[in-house]
């Protein structure tokens, strides 16, 4: 019985052991950009260990325009505004259950970690519409222009 019960001590410490190390969230930072006929937006997010999160998605709505010029002037002034206000992006405690950050107590993912490949997944609303999607690539410093050339 005794070694039944120690047994059973071993295995539930583990089980909390590999609990908690899944709470440390990924530290670093990435950065993507979405693009369809009508929407454009670029993200970066910045995590630390306790699940605190920057994130930033500067976003173009309802693009009326197929003109290569015009697209490119709303990438540029989306990469611009996105670097000009990074500073100014506020922390956000987020919970963490070792793959997806959600709001606290909430339901939603926010972000989306793949441990495998270090990429996030950034989970952006728009109103009563469905998440869009925004995957994200890490990223030592982060670029001037998240747009690939």
């Amino acid at each position: 019985m005794r070694t039944l019960t120690t047994a059973i001590v071993f295995g539930l410490c583990l089980i909390a052991a590999a609990c908690s190390s899944h709470s440390r969230a990924p530290v670093g930072r990435w950065e993507g950009v979405y693009e369809s006929q009508d929407t454009m937006v670029a993200a970066r997010l910045e995590t630390a260990a306790d699940a605190t999160v920057r994130v930033s998605a500067p976003d173009a709505l309802g693009i009326q325009t197929n003109d290569p010029n015009e697209r490119a002037s709303l990438r540029a002034n989306l990469a611009q505004d996105l670097a000009a206000h990074w500073a100014a992006v506020a922390p956000r405690q987020m919970d963490f259950d070792g793959r997806i950050f959600r709001k606290p107590g909430g339901i939603a993912p926010q972000i989306e970690w793949n441990p495998h490949t270090n990429t996030m997944v950034l989970d952006v609303y728009f109103g009563t519409a469905p998440a869009l999607r925004i995957p994200l690539k890490p990223v030592k410093d982060f670029s001037d222009d998240p747009w690939p050339s």
